[in-house]
């Protein structure tokens, strides 16, 4: 596989997202048991479980990572240390602020593009249900370089979950990161206060497994370990960052339900905040489960709708000016070394389409709908024509700041960031000519709620039960 450039990720949207059903949100934590007698039972089932444990396997309180989240091996990270062949960093409980509660399978790796240090994320203390029971909680926050949002989701039938709680919100970590390599402290101050809202949300629940990442603006911030380590501090919470392999194999396991099974090409493509990820997939008669099993090729371009309209301008966009950035994106895509999608009998690639995960095309397919306010079960799933794409394209660029702005589907907060988002779509359309796009609603917390949900096996019918394990508060 190949890849190219070094990448951030973080989609614009300042709406709140659902899970990969329409259910909606609900369910109480448990309540408290005694805890006296807690403590008593975990300590006596986690010595039975100790003396049951085998060499290789994990001992309770351990979380075995997540498929395609360790760097390869012996590649460097940001830190410039080497990860060594087969090992990965020892699983950390997320440390709590002082007089504050605690908050809360394996695939083919494409080529590696890019490094990052990746902390393993533990589980929280977790019901007395069986490992990957339906009545278990999962949570997935993803921080990125414009959105920090969060999902606490329960598994439903197979493949699917429900969404019990959720949040989102537009903070701009990598807001001027492009011109100075540093996080300003505006920027993280917003991050942190939106931040402390998660902690408390996961902390009013019993959450079995979570797992917290942060993308391209801690990723390539010089004080981006520096910010996570006072996030640990002020709130609780340890987010791990993810590298840019790791982000395009969690993009596409969140769209997995929307390719269809008459689908073998697809170019599912996230434009976020700072990178956008752009992923090959080729379907062939024996389907994986998995959808990132499918990955042939990967790229993660050093571009997003924050640092291409902070370098264009966002506010006051020409025909000319969109050009410009266009024709930018499609330079970095010429040197994406990618066989062309295969062509059918007509001429045409057979059975492919695109798929776009971000808020530039929630935004796009919102504005098609003349929806009165976002809606994402009307969004999610939308086909878009290639001249559909095209019309709402030329629209967005004739209305000026103020008029984007009044759109409900955009608002003041993406006005000046959904047209560089478009400019960034265009060149992708212009590299794979589809007849047709389809919009997802959904990205990394969806990958990583499917990717931990699989594998510990809730979905299996017919799958054995592994004794629980437990952890003392």
């Amino acid at each position: 596989m190949h890849s190219q450039g070094s990448a951030p990720s973080a989609q614009g949207e300042t709406r709140q997202t659902a899970s990969n059903t329409a259910g909606q949100a609900g369910a109480q934590a448990a309540g408290e048991r005694a805890p006296g007698r807690k403590r008593r039972r975990n300590r006596r089932n986690g010595q039975a479980a100790a003396r049951q444990g085998r060499p290789g396997q994990n001992r309770p309180g351990q979380v075995r990572p997540l498929a395609g989240s360790q760097p390869p091996a012996g590649k460097a990270n940001p830190s410039g240390k080497a990860t060594p062949s087969g090992g990965h960093a020892a699983a950390t409980r997320a440390r709590a602020p002082e007089s504050e509660p605690q908050p809360a399978g394996q695939a083919p790796r494409p080529a590696q593009a890019g490094h990052a240090s990746d902390r393993s994320q533990t589980d929280r203390p977790r019901s007395t249900a069986p490992e990957g029971s339906h009545d278990d909680l999962y949570a997935a926050l993803d921080l990125g370089t414009n959105n920090c949002r969060l999902l606490i989701a329960q598994p439903t039938r197979p493949g699917q979950f429900r969404v019990v709680d959720a949040f989102s919100r537009i903070v701009r970590l990598g807001e001027g990161l492009a011109a100075t390599g540093r996080l300003s402290q505006d920027a993280m101050d917003r991050a942190v206060e939106a931040l402390r809202i998660c902690a408390t949300k996961l902390a009013g629940r019993e959450i079995r497994r979570m797992r917290l990442i942060a993308t391209e603006a801690c990723r390539a911030a010089e004080n981006g370990e520096e910010f996570l380590a006072r996030v640990t501090v002020e709130t609780g919470l340890d987010l791990e960052i993810i590298n840019r392999e790791t982000e395009a194999r969690l993009a596409v396991s969140g769209c997995s339900s929307l390719v269809g099974r008459e689908a073998r090409s697809v170019v599912l493509f996230d434009i976020g905040g700072g990178s956008s990820e752009i992923a090959v997939i080729r379907i062939n008669e024996n389907r994986s489960s998995r959808l990132a099993n499918h990955i042939t090729h990967w790229t993660s371009l050093p571009v997003g709708v924050v640092t291409l309209s902070e370098r264009h301008g966002g506010r006051d966009v020409t025909p000319e000016v969109f050009e410009a950035m266009t024709s930018e994106v499609a330079g970095m895509l010429s040197h994406f070394d990618c066989p062309p999608v295969p062509l059918g009998p007509g001429g045409a690639p057979e059975d492919f389409h695109l798929i776009g995960t971000s808020g530039t095309v929630t935004t796009l397919a919102g504005v098609h709908l003349d929806l009165p306010r976002y809606d994402r079960r009307k969004v999610d799933g939308v086909w878009l024509s290639d001249d559909e794409v095209t019309a709402m394209q030329a629209k967005l660029l004739s209305w000026d700041f103020a008029g984007r702005a009044a759109n409900p589907c955009i608002g003041p907060d993406r006005a000046d960031l959904v047209l560089a988002g478009c400019a960034i779509l265009e060149a992708i359309r212009r590299r794979w000519p589809s007849t047709r796009m389809r919009v997802a609603d959904r990205g990394l917390r969806e990958g990583l709620l499917t990717d931990m949900m699989a594998d510990d096996g809730v979905w299996r019918r017919g799958r054995n039960r592994r004794p629980p394990h437990f952890r003392e508060r």
